[in-house]
């Protein structure tokens, strides 16, 4: 994905991490894609544009453009999500053309869904590969916002030792680990460990309470930000979204659980 606009460095790390999502979730379902070539289209959508399909650019460009204005480039790799307006409104839709043609892969958003929410592994993916879009689409955003605008939030990267989270402080964030490892300690003592790939900061933003723990980077890490407000929009209009969090948070239990008993075994013994 190109913006129509210049970006900063994390914009590119988030367009890789968005279409290795991609693949992830095209390698997890089985549904054979119809392939559709497209011929040049200076003005409104292409011939045959389904707004309740996926589509997957294979080569060439598209164009996407809202109210007359270009709002960002798709090549190579990028996917296409359905347009929840649909095309009835021409002045609500987002439409895409081609500057010199492309060729793509057409999925049944229906049936791709249903395989996704079928599949604990894809679900997972999905989730990721949402909180990731939302993290370009923001960036692409804030590019085109007047500076007096608020800023909008975002990737960050933190060095080993960093405190991501820490114990005490209000609940502004949710967080995707999308590189690296973390460690996470209760009155400075640790109590379990966050992998690539899982949210986390989830709990005290839903219940909107202070954070109970402190995140502490073990590794160098990079993470996406995503404000409280807008996760909660994402789990009410994505309702799968809660199953991946809710094995996150299992596994949290399940980390938390093993340290109480490791820490409890030596008097035990005695």
């Amino acid at each position: 994905m190109l913006a129509n606009a210049e970006l900063s460095h994390d914009f590119t790390h988030l367009n890789q991490q968005f279409k290795k999502l991609v693949s992830a979730l095209l390698d997890a379902v089985t549904i054979e894609p119809v392939r559709v070539q497209v011929d040049a289209v200076r003005s409104g959508s292409f011939r045959g544009f389904d707004a309740t399909r996926f589509y997957l650019l294979e080569s060439g460009s598209l164009t996407a453009r809202y109210s007359g204005r270009t709002v960002y480039l798709l090549d190579e790799g990028d996917l296409l999500l359905p347009d929840i307006a649909g095309t009835s409104n021409a002045n609500m839709s987002v439409v895409y053309g081609s500057e010199a043609g492309a060729s793509l892969y057409a999925y049944a958003g229906l049936e791709l869904m249903q395989q996704v929410f079928s599949r604990p592994a894809a679900i997972k993916v999905w989730t990721r590969l949402l909180v990731t879009y939302a993290g370009l689409m923001l960036r692409i955003t804030a590019a085109n916002t007047p500076e007096s605008g608020v800023a909008t939030p975002g990737f960050e990267e933190y060095a080993a030792g960093d405190a991501i989270i820490r114990q005490g402080e209000r609940a502004e964030y949710v967080f995707n680990l999308s590189a690296g490892s973390a460690e996470v300690l209760v009155d400075d003592v640790v109590v379990g460990r966050i992998n690539e790939g899982e949210i986390f900061g989830a709990m005290a933003a839903l219940t909107q309470s202070d954070r109970s723990a402190t995140v502490r980077a073990r590794t160098r890490c990079s993470v996406v930000k995503v404000r409280t407000e807008q996760f909660t929009d994402l789990i009410a209009n994505n309702p799968a979204t809660i199953h991946s969090l809710l094995v996150d948070m299992a596994n949290s239990i399940v980390n938390l659980n093993e340290q109480l008993v490791a820490t409890r075994s030596p008097s035990l013994d005695r």
